[in-house]
């Protein structure tokens, strides 16, 4: 008798911040008896600062998997309008065992209907966005509320795949992989939280995600206005 293996689905996009993808692909990428899927709203290639994703799958394309991730990026609010895409999440993650995210995925995730009443985290900058979904803000790391699982910004993304590994395969397993990729931090600078950051630095950082904030804001209003659209399915 053979077992399927544990199908994992990444759900991305262009622009997205690869590291959100592929920090956490990685690392669980190494889960034994899993099967791990890249998809796309068209499939084919995919670009990402720089970088480009091939022969990425078609979301509509894939019936089912075991958990959905969803990695964030400086469009993610621009994507939680495509009807598409957000569909095919929700579509996914409704029968998924996990459902989870990275930095801004989780606003993605929200856009879908899956964050009302539930704790999630998110980059910190954009973490705000979350109760407008009707979501909890979390600062934490990781942030799991049953089986949503979501990661902080960016680099969070790899303790978060530690959490699904462990979570998934034990505690023995992700400590065997963390190993295996020498996962160690131990940063130059102490600058990485925005509590920890010297004032000069996130004041430069503020004004520098200033002009972006109002767009993002406004998307967001309207993705939350398109929620009716998932609860009438």
């Amino acid at each position: 008798m053979t077992t399927s293996p544990f199908r994992i689905v990444f759900a991305i996009y262009p622009g997205m911040t690869h590291l959100d993808f592929t920090g956490p692909h990685q690392f669980l990428s190494r889960l034994p008896r899993s099967e791990v899927v890249v998809a796309s709203a068209a499939g084919g290639d995919v670009p990402s600062e720089g970088l480009i994703f091939a022969s990425t799958r078609r979301l509509e394309d894939i019936a089912a998997c075991d958990l959905i991730c969803v990695p964030g990026g400086a469009n993610a609010t621009t994507v939680a309008l495509d009807d598409a895409f957000v569909g095919n999440v929700r579509r996914l993650a409704l029968s998924a065992r996990y459902v989870t995210s990275v930095c801004t995925g989780s606003l993605i995730l929200g856009a879908a209907g899956l964050l009302n009443g539930r704790r999630a985290a998110c980059h910190w900058a954009w973490r705000h966005l979350l109760p407008l979904y009707g979501a909890v803000p979390d600062e934490a790391r990781v942030v799991r509320d049953g089986n949503l699982i979501t990661g902080g910004g960016v680099t969070a993304g790899i303790d978060f795949a530690l959490v699904v590994l462990a979570e998934i395969a034990g505690a023995d397993v992700a400590q065997m992989v963390q190993l295996g990729l020498e996962y160690a931090p131990a940063p130059p600078f102490d600058a990485g939280h925005p509590d920890r950051a010297p004032a000069a630095i996130l004041a430069a950082y503020r004004e520098r995600m200033a002009d972006l904030l109002p767009a993002r804001e406004a998307e967001t209003r309207a993705a939350v206005e398109r929620l009716d659209i998932w609860a009438e399915k």
